[in-house]
């Protein structure tokens, strides 16, 4: 009899080689690349929202007849703060979609996943990374007022 309080094992449930689990797998991994792009999407929001505010206020203030904001960096401190939301998103998402393709890959699923890891990534990465890129560089263009 087995410890009910004991740590599941890797071969807690079998794998057969069918069409039926072929194509469950590749659901699976389709799934995973809905995600990635679902937070792509999100971060590009938030990092663009945050750098247009600060962009708005800033020639908001330029304007002939606009008075002095009683807070005058609650706009760069708003956008720097989606911007590091979205750039922070980006990075927890990598690294969720990259375990969930190295889980998909390991040796329980090797049967089902196909002969070869052709395919194991996708240009969803480069897209992410970057966008992790730009969005470094606006963090620090709106922090050192460079724009």
């Amino acid at each position: 009899m087995t410890d009910p309080h004991s740590t599941p094992s890797a071969d807690r449930f079998e794998v057969r080689v069918t069409a039926d689990t072929h194509f469950g797998w590749i659901r699976t991994r389709l799934s995973l690349e809905r995600t990635m792009m679902s937070w792509i999407r999100t971060a590009v929001s938030l990092i663009g929202f945050g750098f247009a505010i600060v962009q708005f206020f800033q020639r908001f203030e330029q304007m002939p007849g606009a008075r002095p904001a009683d807070y005058p960096t609650a706009p760069r401190d708003l956008g720097l703060a989606l911007i590091s939301c979205g750039v922070l998103s980006l990075l927890i998402s990598v690294w969720q979609y990259l375990w969930g393709i190295r889980y998909l890959w390991s040796e329980t699923f090797a049967p089902i996943a196909g002969l070869t890891r052709e395919g194991m990534y996708t240009p969803v990465i480069a897209v992410a990374v970057l966008l992790i890129c730009i969005g470094v560089f606006a963090f620090f263009a709106v922090l050192l007022r460079l724009v």
